[in-house]
């Protein structure tokens, strides 16, 4: 089947730890009687019987639908004209058949000539069979297509079933719809597999659908009930799938997911996207992360895919802590024990109070230079005053990656003591109290030079 292309892609090369990008999964078909003309004989049941179960009008609504979708599907022009070297003629068959329309490209003569069947006599299926070889030209080149319809089983002449051998045998390809009539006589009469060449229903009102569903495989639709499994590698997990432009999607896992499409490049080209969003796992670290864990096509007629690999850079790495905190001292008491005097050498005193721990995010830090980060922190009081508690300043050394990428600086730590003067009443220790912080940042390292410095 012609699947023409597919699309992996994400919508950003880098992100940081933790963060979450967009994946677009994309694939167009188009169908193969573009490129593989096909001559097809629309073998069609008149008897009796049509007329009193109401098969017929239903049968002459499918028919003419099938037309359209293969004129569609060869570029023809529509209500007019069949496109590239494709053309469809009409047998209809009762007690005895008849060529109604030799091979053609017209579409209007087809749909006027099924739109004037009538209903009478009985059923004779190898008559059919037989009509039908006969309207093909052994000299042409194009595939040779028979799809018969039938309400029942055969009433007249002989057993069709070697009639219908002997055209499978001259390389003609047959699709039989069956209305009440046992599915295995129609598996017997049809091409292998029976499954896509075979449609039954005993309900008059399945007769249009099945036109159908039987003409994507002879056009040579480029994808028919496909399913494309997607797993994505363990260091993300889906956290949303958006409506896809053509089908249904659903999570099947944390990372997996199923994208069904009924049919896609049946009436010409056709694309069809499917966005989800992805969001990293931390724990897994960063670096250069592939995507994909597995992809796989699979639809009735043995289509498959491959699709890209795309890769991202996580920035889990990029991670400053300029402060780190205190080693501690270990010490053992003995089972027996029930005092002890424990030197934990020097410490700086950093006075009584409450510690504020800030982490900061420097935003798109370029390659190869320096940051000065410097951190003011005050405390308002109850009148609206900001009374000073420190500024904490950095120098983030430069990162060697190969394009701007976010500085995470974490553990900026403040001491703030209890300042009864900057309170309006006498507080306690579980007093709530109200902080400002602010951040500037700027780089060290530039490619600044004085217009009166000589140019290197």
């Amino acid at each position: 089947m012609a699947i023409i292309s597919t699309v992996k892609k994400i919508s950003t090369d880098s992100i940081a730890c933790g963060g979450t990008l967009t994946v677009t999964l994309g694939l167009t078909a188009t169908p193969d009687i573009r490129s593989d003309p096909a001559d097809i004989v629309l073998a069609l049941d008149v008897s009796g019987s049509m007329g009193t179960s109401g098969a017929l009008e239903h049968m002459k609504t499918g028919a003419c639908a099938l037309i359209d979708m293969i004129c569609a599907a060869s570029d023809g022009e529509a209500n007019r004209k069949l496109g590239g070297a494709s053309r469809i003629g009409i047998v209809s068959f009762s007690s005895t058949a008849a060529a109604d329309v030799c091979l053609t490209q017209n579409v209007a003569e087809l749909k006027d000539t099924i739109r004037s069947f009538a209903a009478m006599g009985s059923t004779n299926h190898a008559a059919a069979f037989t009509k039908s070889q006969e309207m093909f030209d052994p000299a042409s080149s194009n595939r040779k297509i028979i799809l018969m319809f039938t309400d029942g089983e055969t009433s007249a002449g002989p057993d069709p079933a070697p009639a219908a051998q002997a055209a499978k045998a001259a390389g003609i390809t047959i699709f039989c719809i069956g209305l009440g009539l046992p599915r295995h006589i129609l598996a017997q009469w049809a091409s292998d597999p029976d499954s896509t060449h075979v449609s039954w229903s005993d309900n008059v009102v399945d007769v249009e659908p099945m036109f159908l569903d039987l003409g994507l495989y002879m056009v040579g639709a480029g994808v028919i009930h496909g399913v494309i499994d997607e797993v994505i590698h363990s260091d993300f997990r889906i956290v949303q799938i958006h409506t896809p432009s053509i089908g249904s999607a659903a999570m099947t896992g944390e990372n997996s997911l199923l994208w069904k499409i009924d049919a896609l490049g049946a009436a010409g080209e056709e694309s069809a996207t499917l966005d989800f969003e992805i969001q990293h796992n931390e724990a897994s670290g960063g670096g250069q992360k592939t995507i994909n864990q597995s992809i796989t096509l699979t639809d009735d007629t043995g289509a498959s895919a491959v699709f890209p690999s795309p890769v991202v850079s996580v920035g889990c790495d990029d991670i400053v802590i300029p402060e780190p905190c205190p080693q501690p001292v270990s010490f053992t008491l003995n089972g027996c024990q029930d005092s002890a005097v424990i030197d934990l050498n020097d410490v700086d005193l950093l006075s009584l109070g409450r510690i504020v721990q800030l982490n900061v995010t420097i935003k798109n830090v370029c390659p190869n230079k320096r940051v000065a980060l410097a951190v003011q922190l005050t405390e308002v009081d109850c009148r609206g005053t900001e009374h000073n508690r420190g500024i904490k300043t950095v120098t983030i050394p430069a990162h060697s990656g190969r394009r701007c990428c976010d500085i995470q600086v974490h553990c900026l730590r403040f001491v703030l003591p209890e300042d009864l003067s900057a309170a309006c009443t006498c507080r306690g220790m579980c007093d709530s109290r109200t902080f400002k912080a602010r951040v500037m940042a700027n780089y060290l390292d530039t490619d600044f030079v004085c217009c009166d410095d000589p140019q290197p």
